[in-house]
């Protein structure tokens, strides 16, 4: 309990991490605040299926919340509101992050269960995309770790793209400033081989020791192969196209 969790990919789809992290917090029983920015619910409830959860019921217990960014900026954009007279947690849209950051706090500011809250974003880079400044959206992180982790004692994990040799100065700006922040980061590659059917990329494990001790950080890098219902993951050279 109270980590921040950063999940990375870099020329790869790293969305089966969160799909994973959702699943696996549902599971366990905490209340999720889904800031779901990519994708529409049937798409990340369909996944759930096949990974055993029941996010319709999950909503429906008030277990998970969900804001579907896709059809929140629709609304706003074109000036219809599910709820008369509240503020879209999307407002930042014409001014800044903290009618967002409202929602999250007021979604789990009741806990469930007594275990940890969770707040999972998919994905941060989308915000950057929307108009907010940088600054605006490493000040919504910030915010979000002392209320959810420190206060709540709760995770948060968060989902960004990244691409070193991108030109978007303002995406890689966020990502390696959160870097510095987290405790975990979880970093999906791509194969720099290229396309291989056995094995789909490589994740890179780091856990940030050197945050609270005076000791290097952790690292371990697996490969993994996606499959229907689960992930395989194994040691680099031991896939079933080398062995």
């Amino acid at each position: 309990q109270g980590k921040f969790t950063l999940l990375r990919d870099s020329r790869t789809d790293g969305s089966f991490l969160v799909h994973h992290f959702l699943s696996f917090y549902l599971r366990a029983g905490c209340k999720v605040c889904f800031v779901a920015l990519l994708q529409s619910f049937s798409h990340y409830s369909i996944v759930a299926q096949k990974l055993g959860v029941s996010l319709a019921a999950a909503k429906e217990q008030g277990q998970l919340v969900f804001l579907e960014g896709l059809k929140s900026c629709l609304d706003l954009l074109f000036g219809e509101e599910e709820q008369p007279g509240q503020p879209s947690p999307l407002q930042f849209l014409s001014c800044d992050l903290r009618a967002l950051f409202d929602f999250v706090r007021l979604s789990l500011g009741a806990g469930h269960g007594g275990k940890g809250p969770v707040l999972l974003v998919d994905d941060l880079s989308v915000l950057l995309s929307l108009g907010a400044a940088p600054v605006a959206v490493l000040d919504f992180i910030h915010y979000c770790r002392v209320c959810v982790c420190c206060q709540l004692q709760g995770n948060v994990v968060v989902l960004v793209h990244s691409n070193e040799d991108s030109e978007d100065e303002e995406n890689e700006l966020v990502v390696n400033s959160l870097c510095h922040h987290s405790d975990l980061i979880l970093w999906a590659e791509g194969l720099a081989t290229g396309f291989c059917k056995d094995v789909h990329g490589q994740i890179k494990i780091i856990k940030r020791l050197s945050l609270r001790q005076a000791e290097q950080d952790l690292v371990q890098i697996y490969q993994y192969k996606i499959q229907d219902r689960n992930v395989t993951f194994f040691a680099r050279g031991l896939s079933a196209a080398v062995l």
